[in-house]
């Protein structure tokens, strides 16, 4: 076998093996997935009519302008998982084994990420599946159902690599838990929850030039069949640094630690 089918072997039993531990600890997954479906219920029918005129509609235009930040939420909580998944195999010895065996060590990470972004499309679809339930329609067609998939997995991939580095980096699972809590904060701080024109003038500029705002713009345009315009080529700008970053941090954490 050449080399790359070995990573691919080894990658697809280290999947298997994280697909197994989400299996017996499902808690994880309810809890990534219940608190987006919180905020979602909070923010329709509690703030929802409030919200909703203020953007000069009701109750259900404001579930059709919030679903997006709250998918982008549940891709920021559900890769939150990766990192602590990571730390309690960087902290537990599991790597000390694996390190006396003859696999890549590439799928070692791999199998993260791969487990990772099943978890996470997983959420994403029983989330939007609640919003469709308290009235959320969507008038996007094929194309844009396609679109909005794609963006959806590219954000997804990019967030898991750098969650992985995050959970490399932390000294234990307790720190891991905590480090992407920035995440899961920046759609407020953007056009997810209330239009950035509404907000004052420093936090303004940074709402609009954030990561958050031009993803949850574009899946909001791609959902609701609205156009775009530069959001899209930003969003898909941001998805592509962020991978990079997390892949070459992650790696170079991965290699270090290997070599101790």
């Amino acid at each position: 076998m050449t080399t790359l089918s070995l990573a691919m072997t080894d990658s697809t039993t280290m999947l298997r093996r994280n697909l197994r531990r989400m299996a017996r600890y499902p808690s994880m997954t309810v809890t990534l997935i219940g608190m987006p479906v919180v905020f979602l219920l909070l923010f329709s029918y509690v703030l929802g009519g409030t919200l909703g005129a203020g953007i000069g509609g009701g109750r259900d235009q404001y579930i059709a302008y919030v679903t997006p930040a709250i998918l982008l939420m549940t891709i920021s909580a559900a890769v939150q998982g990766t990192a602590i998944s990571v730390a309690m195999d960087m902290t537990e010895g599991i790597i000390d084994r694996f390190r006396t065996m003859s696999i890549a060590r590439v799928s070692v990470l791999t199998g993260h990420v791969l487990g990772s972004l099943i978890q996470t499309m997983f959420s994403v679809v029983v989330v939007m599946g609640v919003a469709l339930l308290i009235g959320f329609r969507p008038s996007a067609g094929p194309g844009g159902w396609f679109a909005a998939v794609g963006l959806a997995l590219l954000v997804a991939f990019a967030l898991v690599w750098l969650s992985v580095a995050l959970g490399l980096v932390s000294k234990g699972v307790e720190s891991a838990s905590n480090v992407g809590m920035p995440l899961l904060l920046l759609p407020f701080l953007g056009s997810g929850f209330v239009p950035t024109d509404s907000m004052p003038a420093a936090l303004r500029w940074f709402a609009e030039y954030q990561p958050f705002t031009p993803i949850i713009e574009t899946l909001r345009g791609l959902l609701m069949g609205t156009p775009v315009g530069d959001h899209l080529a930003l969003a898909l700008g941001w998805c592509v640094l962020t991978a990079l970053v997390g892949y070459g941090w992650a790696k170079r954490l991965f290699n270090r630690e290997s070599t101790r």
